[in-house]
């Protein structure tokens, strides 16, 4: 039988025979080495035609269908397809990988462009968005991303003159992107009138802006900026499909088969046309072109590759071919000579020479060809076709010599017999003909047996068999000729075949994994001499068999490059080569042979270096040839570190309990217990599944781990310190090279490794986000500056870190199977190793990710379980410990030879000064020279060393040399210190592997005794000396144990129902008893004389015994599950007793009668100890998560004050006793990993000591009372539930909690419109045209009258070009903080309103603006640092979190010159409450709306994430950075205040504690600010402010406001504090306040704005000057010393400003608004001039013709008339109920009109005095009125109405005009309609939801503004009544503009926000030179 291994012989890839010019484009280039580099298939290929030699780069996975030239011409990126697509950046020299970049794309990646500096990499996916992703290659991270298009983009690229600008381009696109920040903001093209919108196929970027694009009609598009400014027609005659740019200009290729090449202008030079050349044929179509000098490539649809030199155009070199269209599956090879045939669905047939490379022979056919023969003698070759006929032709000149059709479905198989007399053809219809050959084919016989498709066939060697598989794997055997099936065995078992390309039968069995039934292996191939068969099959792998292979799953090597199925493969004539041919890939690949004996000679083409490996680990009967594995590695293998629960759940689960809880019980719980507890010391160290995690630290030190605790040990004062970070399980520790830190890994759902100082035991960096499920092994470079880790998910995930940013800087897959170690090469930092079982791989980077190479081998030794790894004295040595004990020796990636060390594993090595040190489960020690030639030294560890009852030679786990000891760990938890010279020392000692559950301490010293499934019962001192005191072995585990009350006899119950009374001293038996079969659970002494004993057990009963007479004396039955706890009372006459289906039951000693206790009585006995965990008294300690999770054990002080409570998921936690009424408040600690199995105080209740089951440690803590406590950080968290108590109330506050944002792409219309818009009504036609008149085009007939009525008659009149913004009056002050900040030492303010910034000069009043927002800013911030000067970032609202460009993002820009710095997308969906720099400055912190009220961390000016974390589950209103720090900053918001720590790439949060004082709660934080030594200031809800030391409260400032604190600011040149609040002004209280350092004492400001109350949100101090911004939207600054204030900004407070009107003839206007005031605004002087308070909501507002006077409309109907010079009122009346909507007086000032929602105008006369009587109205109005203008003539009226209609009424009749002509013929005084067929051009195409809401036209009559839902204001020209017109847009307001105004004059125009409560104002310039403003 042929060995099992896999074949020791080897393929390597020579030639690859094709191109992918399908679906494809723009993917052949010149390297800098003249080269080709292209790809086929899975392979990207380095072509050299001088030497005609190809070399390969494998290392994608499946098809590459994009590539890109690095600028120096060397690099070369490309990108395939596949679920999880990559790409890779790689050396066209070396073909070896440089950088991968990963886990960002989907599908596919469809095109990739290197910047021209070479350093980022763009690249397009294929994913339903189609992403554009810029990568920092080199680091193999990802820059920035955002959604592409909703359509496929065919290419990008870098503008190549302007850094940061991308072009893409696609279906029916073209996209202008700008790079900032990590934000990709794209515009799109506009088309314009200058060409036709359509897809864009290819681009090349040129100066100036200049982009040139190839079109799918021929045209190439030149585009100047966004704009198209010109098309050069008919380029090319179809599709442009490639575009090259080099020195000399460009080169475009397309679909009508010609090369154009234009000079850098764009204009032609030449042309060449290669349907005309000698090569040429009709349909050659241009995918790829690429210029060089003289030289131009050219890639076809036809997988071609020609080469042109430009003086000899006419002919074309053809430099390489290949299949194109359809699959290829007919392969044929010829039997003397190295030719092989192949034919595919393109018709064509093709002879390839193997020997010189090339395509020799190429014959088109009628049909698709699927499979082909040629005979013996090489003469004829036969050919099947799809349609059922086949062919045969001479091969010498390819001429038919007969073609038959006998079949209908396609031939699949054809093969000559070996005496070349027949042909046999199988057909997909399940049958095989054969033919004769000499009888020019006769058909002689058919083989009819089959059911199904037939796919092989093998003819014997004597002609006289044929063998056949058919589609459902059948193998069948025919006589031949006639073709009768052979049925029996016996016949068929002696012949031998010619050929063996069949799939099943016996010899080839072994080709099919075990247990698989799939048929997906689609041709194999025997070679008879080599002993080796090929196969090839569905997932694009060849693979190399030994021959025959008999046994399912053997081994094989496999080699990649084909992408998807290979369809055929075949061994030459002479075996030399294989030939393989890809169905989808159109290619054909030739492999060398390389035999055995060759192997030797050939080391270098050992592991061919790729992501996929070509030495095999696949196959399945791996194991029959391996060891058997060792009990141990084979117990850990089997571990699972799976959680039901993981920590990371329980903050989600709780909110969901907390949902279906809320009907619950509210009492009031009571506070947490005063008390705290410190963890004191640990017993045990976890050596049963971890290795080498031991060390020594700096100053000798021992760092170890236990659960989830690092250990820092110090032996000689025999104390320990503690790391408490961890939250589950540590797995395994590394030490820093300079053994000052230490990295530990943990077990959880998303594992984080911790990197702790040993010093200060804070952690400097946390890594996440990489592995599942636990991190098993980590390791330190040899710097220090990086850490490797590797996860324990299913494919055992390697992630390399640089630990200090925290950035994840390459991943990868390791291993399916567990992987133990991972090693940094000491040398090269990029290097690493792993080992683990039956494997060891070596490992470099490459950019994001990491390329393995298997260790090779070779003859030397079997694949080998590693168990330890280390790097020895130069980068190639290597050194690794196997799990038979030897020691393997590699250099580079090979096996030199193996030294046997140890019996057994190797568990542990080290890498000495001068030499080695391993050790092993035998127990020994052993010191090695430099390289493993000999042992200098060995040291046994003998069981005397250690307590008694520990295996002889225990197992060892760690070793660690320094401080002249060697430190040893062992598989039992003992730490053991070896002097040189040989004494050993015991460290530290735990119980061995299996749960421990028993614990009992004793009655008056302070030791305990605990018992274990490790079968050994163990004492140890609670006092100083912290030892194991006694140990003794018992035969079977135990599960409780107890003192007796005189501290003499300890009581041990067992796990097989017996149990055993000891003495206390000796540990010798005094009696034992076995009366039950299952677990002993719980056993107790009765208090007193301890004259009775009871013991519970797992069956359901109680047994009591007498002590003294040995009897058992009672028996308690009625218990319905297994006992979990029992409790005596005081009197020794009552036992309480819990069960596991959570009943409390009680009985009565000692007979065991059952008792009925009603549970107030309960609470009324007084209980000898309390470890119940149910009934009243402890239902508070129940967590809100009750059903994840059991509380296992409790404890209660003596005192019975504490209960103490462990838990499943390792909490322990201490109670207020009694705990009653659901959830208890409580204190909880972490370190225990997972279940605590009991808890115990000692007598005096100074410690508590607790049990891990199955972390095996037991843990003591000291209790600390409540008055002693220095402040120590080691306090726990609070409660799970938070504080019911309602953190207070205010308006404001829970307005603004509760306020949605609405983002201006989804908003809606404002006014409650009804029926179809204007753009899609139906036209009425005019009487001329109802009437068929066709009127002349000159009429003879007056002219039509101007529209408009126009009063600058005199001027020329020239449209208004352009709109620049030049004031904007408001702040948002009613729902924003701390957003109004002083800049250049108070000569100027920045702040903001709407979606513009706000800079503002304090002397002049002028104004600048950032604009760059595309929607609500919410919160702005200043960088104080002197570095950034002037910085500003501010936050915006946006929907989701897709990185597009409606998501929520923060712009960092300078306020001086509006320079946009960075812009940052971010997660936070819904938008950015808040944003706070850093003390460097260059650090920002935001934080989200969103649900999780996400807090991020960023490097604004990289525009990378640092780091991001959910804050809490309600409002975060503020979160700012420490004035003096980087890493550490407050949060604070609804019933919150949050102290976080950034550490690495983690955020670690502390909730602030009040435990400290009597009765505080937590309110609602609404402000922060910062004092020196750690102290921070909170403003609460109720106005007092809190001070915080750390995290814990120090005291209160009460009512440092009489109402809520909303603002506070730290000066940070003198530490002094300004706070503002809402306060009523009285004469000692003011709502802003300057406050010294620690808020001691203050000075208060009053606001003199004449408001009932202030209420600041905004707090600034400058030199001398504070900055108030308030609710009411006002700036006020505040001298300091004579307290005077200055408005320096005000605007309406509430709700959308509905009216505004223009003075006739001066820059002032009016505006109204639902705050109750009309206000008088001035442009030139830049402010309010007066306020007027109506007391009601206003709602429009209109002046007199002559300015005189002004009409006012109000929301409840009213109107009012008063006189601009008194401000009196003249006249007012009320005769509607509803809303006024417009009012107007007519051009001739006689009548008032007023327009109401009522449906209804009503008619004024002026004339008749201030009564005001209503002279008549106009009736059927079909809707609310919105809008209204007279004529000129004051006889007639436009109304429009909220149905989009317009209707005329003549004045003051009230008449409806409906004649269209008499309509037409009006001039109308004003224009303000939205409706109308002169304005049906506003109405933009976008306007489902969203409505044009105000328009006005200009006083020249021929320019047209309009406001609409979505915050813009439009220019157009009037009238305009094309649909959908041409205009200009202007953006800064929130969504809906209510209102619009010209100016006098025209030079100005006036708008007014409905959200933001603003106007802006923008100057308007007219097409000269600006005369305006």
């Amino acid at each position: 039988m042929a060995a099992r291994g896999a074949p020791s012989c080897h393929l390597r890839l020579e030639w690859v025979y094709g191109y992918r010019g399908h679906q494809c484009r723009n993917n052949l280039y010149y390297t800098a080495a003249e080269e080709i580099v292209y790809f086929a298939a899975g392979v990207g290929v380095v072509y050299s035609p001088r030497e005609h030699r190809q070399k390969f780069y494998r290392g994608h996975s499946d098809d590459i269908i994009s590539l890109a030239l690095h600028p120096e011409r060397i690099l070369v990126a490309t990108g395939q397809v596949g679920k999880e697509p990559y790409i890779c950046v790689w050396d066209s020299y070396t073909v070896q990988t440089i950088s991968i970049l990963k886990d960002v794309h989907t599908h596919g990646i469809a095109c990739l462009a290197f910047d021209l500096e070479g350093q980022r990499l763009v690249s397009v996916g294929l994913d339903s968005k189609n992403a554009v992703c810029v990568w920092d290659w080199k680091r193999g991270k990802m820059l920035s991303m955002a959604p592409g298009h909703t359509d496929r983009i065919f290419d990008v690229s870098w503008d190549l003159h302007q850094p940061n600008k991308l072009v893409s381009c696609g279906v029916k696109h073209i996209k202008f992107w700008s790079l900032c920040g990590n934000a990709l903001t794209p515009k799109r093209g506009v088309f314009g009138k200058t060409g036709d919108l359509q897809t864009i196929l290819c681009l090349a970027c040129a100066r100036d802006e200049v982009t040139y694009s190839g079109a799918l009609n021929g045209d190439i598009y030149v585009w100047k900026g966004i704009n198209l400014i010109r098309t050069i027609q008919g380029a090319h005659t179809a599709g442009i499909f490639s575009m090259n740019a080099c020195e000399e200009g460009f080169a475009t290729g397309g679909r009508d088969g010609c090369i154009r090449l234009w000079d850098l202008t764009f204009k032609p030079i030449t042309v060449i046309d290669l349907r005309e050349t000698e090569q040429g044929y009709k349909g050659l179509s241009v995918r790829s072109v690429c210029w060089r000098g003289d030289h131009i490539l050219v890639g076809t649809q036809d997988s071609e590759i020609f080469e042109i030199v430009v003086h000899e155009r006419s002919k074309p070199f053809l430099i390489m071919q290949g299949h194109c269209e359809g699959e290829l599956w007919a392969l044929a090879i010829h039997p003397t000579k190295p030719l092989a045939v192949t034919g595919s669905d393109d018709r064509s047939v093709r002879i390839w020479s193997l020997v010189d490379h090339a395509l020799i022979a190429r014959c088109n056919m009628e049909e698709p060809i699927r499979c082909a023969a040629v005979n013996v003698d090489g003469i004829h070759l036969a050919l099947g076709m799809k349609d059922g006929s086949f062919t045969v032709l001479r091969v010498r000149d390819m001429t038919e010599v007969v073609h038959i059709k006998d079949r209908k479905e396609a031939i699949h198989e054809l093969k000559y017999s070996p005496d070349g007399t027949y042909l046999a053809v199988g057909c997909n219809d399940s049958s095989v003909d054969i033919y004769g050959v000499a009888q020019r084919y006769k058909k002689f016989g058919e083989c009819v047996g089959s059911l199904s498709f037939i796919t092989h066939m093998d003819w014997s060697s004597d002609s006289r068999y044929l063998q056949t598989n058919d589609g459902n794997g059948k193998r069948l055997f025919y006589r031949m000729p006639g073709g009768k099936e052979v049925t029996n065995k016996e016949e068929i078992k002696g012949v031998h075949w010619a050929s063996w390309t069949c799939v099943s039968g016996l010899e080839v069995n072994g080709i099919w994994p075990k247990y698989s039934d799939i048929n997906d292996i689609n041709s194999v191939d025997g070679n008879y001499i080599g002993q080796v068969l090929v196969t090839a099959d569905d997932y694009g792998i060849v693979k190399l068999f030994r021959y025959p292979c008999l046994r399912k799953g053997a081994k094989f090597k496999k080699y990649i490059g084909h992408s998807a199925h290979v369809t055929n493969v075949r061994w030459s004539h002479d075996y030399q080569w294989v030939i393989s041919i890809g169905g989808a890939d159109h290619s054909v690949f030739q492999w060398k042979f390389i035999p055995e004996r060759k192997l030797k000679d050939a080391l270098h083409i050992a592991p061919q270096e790729s992501l996929a490996d070509s030495n095999s680990d696949e196959s399945d009967s791996d194991l029959s040839d391996v060891p058997e594995l060792d009990s141990e590695i084979e117990q850990e293998t089997q571990l699972t570190y799976r959680r039901q629960v993981y920590k990371e759940d329980l903050p989600q689960l709780k909110e969901q309990y907390k949902e279906k809880q809320k009907s619950g019980t509210s009492k009031r719980r009571e506070r947490a217990p005063g008390n705290s507890i410190r963890l004191h010391f640990v017993h045990g160290y976890r050596g049963y599944d971890c290795r080498s995690n031991l060390f020594y630290t700096q100053i000798g030190e021992i760092v170890y781990h236990v659960a989830a605790v690092g250990v820092i040990y110090n032996r000689q004062q025999n104390t320990q310190r503690f790391y408490l970070g961890h939250d589950d399980d540590i797995l395994c520790l590394a030490m820093h090279p300079l053994k000052d830190y230490v990295a530990t890994g943990q077990v959880g759902r998303d594992p984080s490794v911790h990197i702790w100082d040993t010093e200060t035991i804070k952690p400097l960096s946390i890594l996440k986000g990489c592995h599942q499920y636990g991190v098993c092994a980590v390791d330190f470079s040899a710097d220090g500056k990086r850490l490797a880790s590797v996860g324990i998910d299913d494919s055992h995930t390697i992630v390399l870190w640089d630990w200090k940013k925290g950035e994840k800087l390459s991943v990868t897959r390791g291993s399916k199977d567990k992987i133990f170690v991972v090693k940094m090469n000491p040398y090269v930092p990029d290097k690493l190793i792993t080992a683990g079982i039956k494997h060891m791989k070596f490992w470099r980077r490459a950019g994001g990710g990491l390329i393995g190479r298997k260790g090779y081998i070779g003859t030397l030794g079997k694949s080998e379980t590693m168990m330890c790894a280390v790097y020895g004295w130069t980068e190639e040595m290597a050194f690794s410990g196997t799990s038979t004990g030897d020691v393997c020796i590699w250099r580079d990636v090979f096996l030199v030879k193996t030294v046997k060390a140890h019996d057994g594993p190797v568990f542990s090595m080290h890498a000495l000064e001068k030499g080695f040190v391993t050790g092993g489960k035998d127990g020994i020690v052993a010191l090695w020279d430099d390289s493993f030639e000999r042992c200098l030294k060995t040291y046994a560890i003998k069981r005397a060393a250690l307590a008694p009852g520990s295996k002889d030679n225990p197992s060892l786990r760690a070793i660690s040399l320094g401080h002249g000891h060697i430190l040893v760990g062992t598989k039992n938890g003992e730490i053991l210190e070896v002097d040189k010279s040989g004494p050993i020392t015991l460290l530290v000692q735990g119980h061995m592997e299996g749960e421990v559950w028993g614990l009992a301490t004793h009655p008056y010293l302070p030791i305990c005794a605990t018992v274990s499934d490790d079968k050994t019962l163990r004492i140890w001192d609670l006092s100083p000396s912290h030892c194991m005191l006694a140990v003794r072995k018992l035969k079977k585990g135990g599960r409780c144990c107890c003192f007796s009350p005189d501290g003499k006899a300890l009581a041990v119950g067992l796990s097989d129902g017996g149990f055993l009374m000891a003495n206390a001293d000796t540990l010798e038996d005094l009696v034992s008893f076995h009366h039950r079969k299952d677990i002993i659970s719980d056993i107790r002494f009765s208090p007193g004389s301890g004259k009775y004993l009871a013991v519970a057990s797992h069956d359901s009963f109680i047994d009591i015994y007498n002590v003294m007479s040995s009897k058992r004396v009672g028996i308690c039955k009625g218990a319905t599950s297994y006992i979990t706890h029992i409790d005596w009372d005081i009197r020794g006459k009552l036992l309480q007793v819990n069960t596991g289906a959570k009943e409390q039951l009680f009985f009565e000693a000692p007979r065991g009668k059952r008792q009925t206790i009603p549970s107030v009585e309960v609470e009324k006995i007084d209980w000898a100890s309390c470890t119940s965990v149910l009934g009243l008294c402890c239902e508070g300690i129940w967590p809100v998560i009750g059903e994840v999770t059991d509380v296992t054990a409790s404890c209660l002080t003596s005192n019975k004050m504490i209960l103490a409570t462990g838990d499943d998921l390792g909490f322990v936690k201490l109670f207020r006793y009694p705990a009653k009424g659901k959830f208890g408040k409580f204190k909880k600690y972490v370190a225990h990993s997972t279940h605590v199995t009991n808890v115990r105080w000692t007598y005096d209740d100074s410690m508590l000591v607790t049990l891990g089951g199955a972390d095996m440690s037991l843990m003591v803590w000291t209790n600390e009372m409540e008055g002693y406590r220095e402040k120590r950080t080691c306090d726990s968290e609070e409660s799970d539930t938070d504080s019911e108590e309602d953190g207070g109330y205010d308006s404001d506050v829970t307005r603004e909690n509760e306020i949605t944002y609405t983002i201006r792409a989804l908003s809606t219309n404002i006014r409650p419109m009804f029926g179809i818009k204007p753009h899609l009504q139906q036209k009425e036609p005019s009487i001329d045209e109802r009437q068929g008149v066709v009127r002349p085009p000159v009429s003879r007939a007056p002219p039509q009258p101007e529209k408009l009525q126009t009063n600058n008659v005199g001027k020329k009149k020239r449209p208004i070009e352009d709109l620049v913004l030049e004031l904007a009056f408001g702040y948002r002050g009613r729902d924003c903080r701390n957003n109004a900040h002083y800049l250049n030492d108070g000569d100027d303010i920045i702040y903001h309103t709407a979606s513009i910034g706000i800079l503002h000069n304090v002397a002049t009043g002028t104004q600048s603006f950032y604009q760059e927002h595309n929607d609500d800013i919410l919160c702005l911030t200043v960088n104080q640092h002197p570095k950034f000067i002037n910085i500003v970032a501010t936050g915006q609202v946006g929907d989701s979190a897709d990185m597009s460009a409606t998501a929520p993002s923060i712009h960092i820009w300078d306020a001086m010159n509006k320079q946009t710095l960075s812009i940052l997308r971010c997660s936070h969906s819904k938008g950015v409450c808040s944003v706070s720099f850093s003390a460097t400055g260059k650090l920002l912190l935001s934080v989200g709306l969103d649900a999780e009220h996400t807090v991020t961390i960023w490097r604004w000016q990289e525009g990378t994430k640092i780091a991001s974390r959910a804050g809490h589950n309600q409002r975060i209103f503020v979160a700012e950075f420490r004035p003096d720090s980087d890493s550490q900053f407050v949060s604070v918001g609804v019933k919150h205040v949050k102290f976080w720590t950034l550490a690495g790439r983690a955020l670690l949060s502390k909730k602030g504690l009040l435990s400290t004082l009597e009765d505080a709660r937590m309110q609602t934080m609404l402000a922060v600010a910062f004092g020196a030594n750690n102290l921070t200031f909170t403003g609460t809800i109720s106005g007092d402010v809190c001070v915080w030391k750390a995290h814990m409260l120090c005291r209160i400032v009460a009512r440092a406001h009489n109402g809520p604190v909303f603002a506070m600011y730290t000066t940070l040149r003198d530490g002094l504090i300004v706070t503002g609040g809402k306060e009523r002004p009285s004469k000692e209280g003011g709502a802003v306040k300057l406050w010294d350092q620690e808020l001691r004492r203050c000075r208060a400001f009053r606001l003199e704005t004449g408001q009932a109350t202030d209420c600041v949100r905004s707090v600034c101090r400058g030199k001398g000057k504070i900055l108030v911004g308030t609710r009411n939207a006002e700036i006020i600054e505040v001298g300091e010393k004579n307290a005077a204030c200055n408005i320096l900004v005000n605007s309406h407070v509430d709700g959308p400003i509905w009216g505004l009107a223009t003075h006739p003839s001066r820059d002032f206007f009016l505006s109204a608004a639902e705050d109750g005031t009309v206000r008088l605004w001035d442009i030139a002087d830049k402010k309010m001039l007066n306020k007027v308070n109506l007391g009601h909501a206003a709602r429009t507002v209109c002046y007199s013709p002559e300015g005189d006077m002004v009409a006012i409309g109000m929301k409840n109907g009213e109107f009012i008339i008063l006189l601009v010079t008194s401000l009196k009122i003249w006249g007012k009346k009320r005769d509607r109920r509803c809303t006024i909507h417009d009012i107007r007086f007519s051009p001739d000032s006689r009548f008032l009109a007023v327009g109401s929602s009522e449906n209804a105008v009503d008619f004024y006369d002026l004339s008749l005095g201030p009564t005001l009587n209503r002279i008549s109205y106009c009736k059927d109005i079909p809707s609310f009125v919105i809008q209204m203008d007279f004529s000129a003539d004051s006889r007639h009226i436009q109304v429009s109405t909220g149905c989009y209609k317009r209707h005329v009424y003549e004045v003051p009749s009230g008449r409806h005009l409906t004649e269209q002509a008499a309509i037409d013929r009006i001039t109308w005084a004003t224009w303000t309609s939205i409706l109308g067929d002169e304005v049906v051009g506003i109405w933009s195409r976008h306007a489902e939801k969203a409505d044009v809401n105000c328009a006005c036209v200009s006083h020249s009559g021929i320019s047209l503004v309009t406001g609409d839902d979505f915050g813009m204001v439009k220019l157009f020209d009037f009238p305009c009544p094309e649909k959908f017109a041409k205009h200009k847009r202007f953006v800064g307001h929130s969504p809906h503009v209510t209102n619009i105004r010209f100016t006098s004059g025209d030079r100005h125009v006036v708008s007014a926000g409905g959200d933001d409560c603003r106007w802006v104002t923008f100057s308007a310039q007219e097409q000269t030179v600006c005369t305006s403003s």
